[in-house]
């Protein structure tokens, strides 16, 4: 224990118990989930897939297939690709060829530049989609078959613009890939939950992004939203400025964390902080409550009463133990939980955190780009 200033010591102290109470929130919202709602089966909208494509990835092929073989009467696939070389398009159109019965487009060449490289991706498939439902998943995305029937379930109200879902991470590998997971499923998705608690949901995320045809030419199309990197959080934002509901959907997408290095996985995620940051300056300082077991050793070494301190860090322990634990089941994660990586985990978050305050690049695939709050 150091004796430092009060007012220091009681800094510590506030964001352990903070970051304390907001974790045990945060685990009575994944246990409290929105409900596995049924599929709908009533009147269904003629849906369009769009996939953009940029290079192979691991399990590429069965991750594409799985939004192929859906059970949904009246659905398209476009998958798409900047560059007439991408090693990618191979396999959408091996795809292709051993569905003959299914509705299913490969497209190459991208539409007009825009920033955002997956919109650009997206603006030459656009003129062929026939859905009344345009639908956005990352190619790294792996769905259930009543994923579309569990959409259409959100557009059942007139008044929803576009609806999105939560998804889960699974790892190629058990360490690296497996933190970045971690991140995914201990980290964004429970705060998600503690934010739809708190207001209503005005963003998508790129684990999907439906919106209806009408209301995405409302908004300017997907030019409106290549702007920026952000492209889920401000096809939300512009579809509720329209007067327009964000709903939730029930399907719960899973995306392959395939990371090697922490060099490639802390790209990827100081480039997700950024982002964040840039959208929602405020909300990104207030996640600094997401980090419960740093906040209470940082209380226990400065603290003036060790033995308080001692019980509040075994308590922040526990409970962020029993969000990993609990986010691993509520999202479906295949294999056995890993409690023994959850305090790494937050010391790469802690350090992802303080990278997302400054800087306004990042890595996104082969190109930098920037990020600056007036692209969101």
């Amino acid at each position: 224990m150091i004796h430092v200033p009060l007012p220091i010591s009681a800094i510590f102290f506030v964001l352990a118990v903070a970051s304390f109470l907001y974790t045990d929130f945060a685990l009575i919202r994944l246990v409290m989930k929105p409900a596995d709602v049924p599929a709908a089966r009533g009147a269904l909208p003629a849906m369009t897939i769009l996939k953009p494509l940029a290079g192979l990835e691991p399990e590429l092929e069965a991750n594409l297939r799985t939004f192929c073989d859906q059970e949904y009467p009246r659905f398209q696939v476009i998958f798409c690709a900047q560059s007439v070389a991408d090693p990618a398009l191979e396999i959408a159109r091996r795809i292709r060829a051993s569905m003959p019965l299914s509705d299913i487009a490969v497209i190459d060449g991208g539409g007009a530049h825009v920033l955002n490289p997956k919109i650009e991706n997206l603006l030459g498939a656009v003129p062929s989609a026939t859905g009344e439902i345009l639908v956005v998943a990352d190619s790294d995305m792996r769905v259930e078959k009543d994923y579309l029937l569990r959409l259409a379930r959100a557009f059942e109200e007139p008044a929803v613009g576009a609806a999105t879902t939560l998804y889960g991470a699974r790892a190629t590998q058990p360490v690296i890939a497996r933190l970045g997971a971690m991140f995914v499923n201990d980290q964004f998705t429970p705060s998600v939950l503690v934010a739809m608690a708190l207001q209503p949901l005005r963003y998508c995320f790129g684990a999907t992004m439906a919106v209806r045809k009408h209301v995405l030419d409302e908004i300017g199309g997907l030019q409106a939203i290549g702007a920026t990197i952000a492209d889920d959080y401000v096809l939300g934002d512009l579809v509720t400025r329209r007067g327009y509901r964000v709903a939730l959907a029930s399907a719960i997408p899973l995306t392959l964390v395939s990371e090697e290095t922490l060099g490639a996985l802390l790209t990827r995620e100081i480039r997700w902080a950024r982002t964040i940051r840039a959208v929602r300056p405020f909300g990104y300082v207030g996640s600094v409550v997401a980090f419960p077991m740093t906040w209470g050793l940082l209380n226990l070494i400065f603290a003036p009463a060790a033995l308080a301190a001692v019980a509040l860090l075994l308590a922040a322990v526990l409970v962020r133990v029993a969000v990993h634990a609990w986010a691993h089941r509520a999202l479906r994660i295949p294999g056995r939980a890993a409690p023994w990586l959850v305090p790494l985990r937050e010391a790469l978050s802690v350090l992802v955190w303080a990278a997302g305050l400054v800087g306004k690049s990042a890595r996104w695939r082969q190109d930098d780009v920037r990020i600056v709050r007036n692209d969101c």
